[in-house]
């Protein structure tokens, strides 16, 4: 990967989080972090990976943020000076629910050696 796409998902997930931040009206988003950006080397698409604080409320927020995504888009574009803006989709990220259950399985083991 090219360090000015790196650059450029680093960039990404500030503004992004701050569009959500401030601009966005809806409130179901209020809880939402951005944890990466992901775009394809031609720059034709943005996986935007966001979590959610109440996860109750995930397929609320997903549906949401699918429909504020083209107005994210355009308040992007005016913040990041592009050529050409990927098209953003959202997907929420189980990366740290993963981690958790890879603590809990690492805890179980490990309590249960002490045991014997």
């Amino acid at each position: 990967m090219s360090v000015k796409i790196e650059r450029l998902e680093h960039k990404f997930v500030i503004e992004i989080s701050n569009i959500l931040k401030e601009e966005v009206k809806d409130k179901s988003i209020d809880f939402v972090t951005v944890m990466d950006v992901r775009i394809t080397n031609d720059l034709s698409f943005a996986k935007v990976y966001v979590t959610v604080l109440d996860d109750s409320k995930r397929d609320e927020v997903m549906k949401a943020l699918r429909k504020a995504s083209k107005f994210i888009e355009r308040e992007l574009c005016k913040r990041v000076e592009i050529r050409k803006m990927p098209e953003l989709s959202f997907v929420y990220d189980t990366s740290i629910e993963y981690g958790n259950k890879i603590d809990d399985i690492i805890e179980e083991i490990s309590g249960g050696d002490s045991n014997e």
